[in-house]
């Protein structure tokens, strides 16, 4: 089954820097339980999941460090904005990820929240790999190199 492309406009955050400082392995799809200010917030295009990650607890898949700002026309009833958020994923998939991260030491990263086509918040989560220095200089290497060449065709 073939996946579609999320439109920009239902990208409510995303961890560009991911893909640099981390080798991607494999991504899925989860599901996130948010109140009814997180979602409004997630609306306003104003979280932030650059310094996030993943983390498997007593059977459960937690986001840590995620920040979604406060919903300002809440008053009292607003969340808090850095607080844990339970993701929401099959047992095998759990099982599956939290193996990876005990056996080979890699890292569960989020690397964009969205609003799907029914519009329900989702996060794509990566299994990855810390990159080091030379993996990161390649990396650039790689990228000029395509644009170079991408220049160079459009002119020929």
């Amino acid at each position: 089954m073939a996946k579609k492309k999320q439109a920009a406009s239902n990208i409510a955050a995303e961890n560009r820097k991911a893909r640099y400082n981390y080798e991607i392995v494999d991504t899925l799809e989860a599901g996130l339980a948010l109140t009814g200010t997180e979602v409004k917030s997630l609306r306003g295009g104003k979280a932030s999941i650059a310094e996030a990650y993943a983390t498997e607890e007593e059977g459960e898949l937690w986001l840590i460090n995620s920040n979604l700002p406060e919903y300002l026309q809440a008053n009292r009833f607003n969340h808090n904005p850095k607080r844990r958020r339970k993701l929401l994923v099959h047992r095998t998939q759990l099982n599956k990820l939290a193996g990876a991260v005990q056996r080979d030491g890699m890292t569960l990263v989020p690397l964009k929240i969205y609003f799907n086509d029914r519009g329900v918040a989702k996060l794509e989560l990566a299994l990855a790999k810390g990159k080091n220095a030379p993996d990161k200089r390649e990396t650039i290497k790689e990228r000029d190199w395509n644009r170079q060449k991408q220049r160079l065709l459009k002119e020929s």
